[in-house]
């Protein structure tokens, strides 16, 4: 049996801590949702479960199909283990609809289908305010060489087909997702993070409902009932 033992980092969503295993850590999920890069800060009750319960059922479905990632297993409805990486400080976005910031930026509707999923890399840093790279701008920030960046968007195109599929199936259109990718003591590079109704833009096939974060940063109603509704498809598929 995994011993919890002290933190060793808080974000915004979840604390993580050390444990009796040096290479594994405790992840506690934190009923807060967050908006406007931490600007934005409100304590939502119900919401670390289900989105712990959400992305422990999708990191066992990736696993399923072959995606290597840092998670092990789910200890409680909040809290999962999972394999100790050093983040890669890249917030890496997948869209396979216009949506968000992507809409704003080259004025395309919301919604319109792309011809093709579109790859992004975005510079994990708060006091930059996330910005939007390319590959040269990863490379001379030292942060991944050309064969990890080539290996990262292999694993995220990867990712985005076994997700489309996953969510098509349960009557949910996967517009666009952020994922984080993290190296081992190795130097491997697995997914990390979290997979979850934060980090996805989920729409109804036939509503168009919003299912996602979007509820909470475009106020329009209560998250926790959306964020049940996807665990409640997950778990019922």
């Amino acid at each position: 049996m995994v011993e919890k033992r002290e933190l060793l980092y808080e974000g915004k969503a979840k604390k993580l801590f050390v444990t009796d295993e040096e290479n594994q850590l405790w992840v506690e999920y934190l009923d807060q949702a967050t908006a406007l890069n931490g600007a934005r800060k409100d304590q939502v009750l119900g919401k670390a479960d289900l989105n712990n319960q959400i992305t422990s059922a999708i990191f066992e479905a990736l696993i399923l199909k072959g995606i290597k990632s840092h998670f092990i297993r789910q200890l409680s409805d909040n809290e999962q283990l999972v394999t100790k990486v050093d983040i890669i400080p890249l917030e890496v976005v997948v869209r396979n609809y216009a949506a968000g910031s992507f809409s704003k930026r080259l004025a395309i509707d919301e919604g319109k289908k792309l011809n093709f999923p579109i790859v992004e890399f975005y510079y994990k840093n708060d006091a930059l305010d996330d910005p939007i790279i390319n590959e040269d701008h990863v490379k001379i920030l030292e942060i991944a060489d050309s064969q990890e960046i080539k290996t990262i968007k292999a694993a995220a195109r990867e990712i985005n087909s076994v997700l489309i599929e996953l969510f098509d199936d349960i009557g949910i259109r996967l517009i666009d997702f952020k994922i984080e990718f993290g190296r081992t003591a190795d130097g491997s590079i697995l997914l990390a993070d979290e997979i979850s109704p934060d980090t996805c833009r989920l729409w109804d096939k036939e509503t168009n409902e919003h299912l996602d974060k979007d509820v909470y940063r475009r106020d329009l109603g209560d998250i926790v009932p959306v964020y049940q509704e996807v665990y409640t498809r997950l778990k019922n598929k």
